[in-house]
């Protein structure tokens, strides 16, 4: 595994926004962020964030190591991945690319799993896989995750935060309410009571 140090990829402090605790993909969406302020963060940037995010995700094990080609196909998925939630959000025709791409996703590992034979456990179902094929089992998990969450009843509750610039993807918990973090909500409405007073926001 690789240890170089993620040197500034690590997340502000900030909660995972509302639905990451429900579905990967949201947080593996909110991977990559633009926040106000001028902050921002990629936990995805090197093959040792990369590592840190799967591993916290329990996606990969401890044998599995993370090489930048590995990084730059989940950041590739991830751009797809955004770019379909942003159309479910904006109610706009997804880009055929990203279609295409988290159905190759999807398709490019055997769903089946195999049959295993032990003393300990007798005959069972397993889903193994090479080390070297790790990184396609997970983009598989992350794509059939955010296939599930587009296609399921949460769909209608996607959004993006409403605290510009920050382009968070996150699940509406509360009514009308789309914010990612407390952070930003107190930020919106900071910006909301200058503009009434017939100033602009900073």
């Amino acid at each position: 595994m690789d240890d170089t140090p993620a040197t500034g990829t690590t997340r502000p402090a900030l909660p995972p926004a509302p639905g990451a605790d429900r579905y990967r993909s949201l947080d593996f969406a909110d991977t990559a962020a633009t926040l106000p302020a001028g902050q921002s963060y990629d936990l995805l940037a090197t093959p040792a964030s990369a590592t840190h995010w799967l591993t916290a995700h329990d996606l990969i094990g401890p044998d599995v190591r993370v090489y930048e080609i590995c990084a730059q196909r989940m950041r590739t998925l991830r751009a797809h991945v955004r770019a379909l939630f942003a159309a479910r959000v904006d109610g706009a025709a997804p880009p055929a690319a990203s279609l295409h791409a988290l159905n190759t996703a999807l398709t490019a590992v055997p769903t089946a799993p195999l049959l295993a034979w032990d003393e300990a456990d007798g005959p069972h179902r397993v889903q193994e896989h090479p080390t070297d094929e790790a990184v396609n089992h997970v983009l598989a998990a992350l794509a059939a995750d955010a296939a599930d969450l587009l296609t399921g009843p949460d769909a209608g509750i996607l959004a993006a935060c409403g605290s510009s610039p920050c382009d968070r993807f996150l699940l509406r918990t509360h009514g009308r309410r789309h914010w990612c973090s407390t952070r930003c909500g107190d930020r919106a409405r900071a910006a909301r009571a200058y503009a009434q007073r017939g100033g602009t926001p900073g």
